[in-house]
């Protein structure tokens, strides 16, 4: 049988940074491109709303969840008991409340233990795992192996109990520091907790939570909004394989190397549906105006950022006007082919209508 992990202390001092730091350039030079779309934006946590979404669907998707964004997003607008996926629907609002609620406390204390065991609370209430001690570090030995196997045929077995309070001192103490890079910082830190997995469940989602935070923390990024579990998920099999090495091999080179990788390409990617987003939303001011030639344009355009998909009570409650004026707005909207119908109302059901467009620039990869 393996026996627990023995967690290295950060920092990693057998780097080889002659061969990072061209990686680490392209890393930085693509996050910075990114960043520099976010600051033009009058509102970024409006305008890349969907993506935050979205990121939290890629990330639950790699523990095994089956919603779709559209699946989500859909029932923001209109909750359903008998939604398909609904409870995978409850994990992905789960890490996107914690993603929220864990900026605010970082803003306040830092990226501490603390804050990353009331994230884990977030990320558990009320849904699977719930059982699982939410905010709580483990005292018990957990395990990753095939489901239904005993630990005897464990795949890694993480830290003993009584290593974790202070390897996660260790760990603290290292995002506090100033390293010689930012981004590499950021992935010994991602693959030491991951390493450490001291929660009895959710530990890769929270994982995957402080990359934006060690980012944000540090000022690479304006805003706490870089999301990097699309790459992940695409590349499954090769993100296992680089942190099982690291407690295989201790090959912490290889970690960084597929890490700065990851960055780059999804860096480039999120800056191109970024400046995506921000043209539409600039082309929209016109074409609004011209469709509804109302005194409420601009808080129309809002609301249809917001969220791609949308019922009447939805629009009255982001442009915030009179429900009459929302009435006469919503058949504009429609009969021009900027919204359209997603779920048409019955009975007690709301009809649900969805902004294509926007939807279309979260989900495309390839074409801005």
């Amino acid at each position: 049988m393996k026996t627990p992990y023995n967690p290295t202390a950060l920092p990693i001092n057998k780097l080889d940074w002659e061969v990072l730091i061209p990686r680490i350039g392209m890393a930085q030079a693509a996050v910075a491109r990114f960043d520099g779309i976010l600051q033009a934006m009058v509102n970024p946590e409006l305008l890349l709303s969907p993506l935050t979404t979205q990121e939290a669907v890629l990330s639950s998707k790699i523990e095994g969840t089956q919603a779709s964004l559209e699946d989500v997003l859909q029932y923001d607008a209109a909750p359903r008991a008998d939604a398909e996926h609904r409870d995978d629907i409850q994990e992905v609002q789960n890490y996107r409340a914690a993603m929220r609620k864990a900026v605010g406390w970082l803003k306040k204390s830092g990226l501490t233990v603390d804050v990353i065991r009331q994230t884990h609370k977030v990320l558990l209430s009320g849904v699977r795992g719930q059982g699982k001690t939410p905010g709580k570090v483990r005292t018990t030995q957990n395990y990753i192996g095939y489901r239904g196997e005993s630990i005897e045929k464990a795949i890694f077995i993480p830290p003993a109990p009584d290593v974790l309070p202070a390897a996660l001192k260790d760990l603290e103490g290292f995002c506090d520091t100033t390293q010689r890079d930012t981004i590499v910082q950021t992935a010994l830190v991602h693959a030491q907790f991951e390493l450490l997995h001291p929660f009895l469940d959710g530990n890769g989602r929270v994982g995957r939570i402080l990359i934006p935070l060690m980012l944000f923390s540090k000022g690479l990024i304006s805003r706490p909004t870089f999301y990097i579990s699309e790459y992940f998920e695409e590349n499954r099999l090769q993100y296992y394989r680089r942190l099982a090495a690291i407690s295989e091999e201790q090959d912490w080179q290889g970690w960084s190397e597929f890490f700065l990788t990851a960055v780059s390409e999804q860096a480039e990617l999120n800056a191109r549906r970024a400046g995506a987003m921000l043209r539409l939303y600039n082309d929209m001011k016109d074409v609004i105006n011209r469709v509804t030639r109302s005194q409420h344009a601009l808080e129309t355009l809002d609301a249809l950022f917001a969220s791609p998909f949308m019922t009447k009570s939805d629009f009255v409650k982001r442009t915030k006007i009179a429900t009459r004026s929302a009435e006469r707005l919503l058949p504009q909207l429609e009969a021009a082919g900027i919204l359209t119908i997603a779920e048409p109302g019955s009975g007690s059901r709301p009809t649900v209508f969805v902004f294509k467009r926007l939807l279309a620039i979260t989900e495309q990869r390839e074409g801005f």
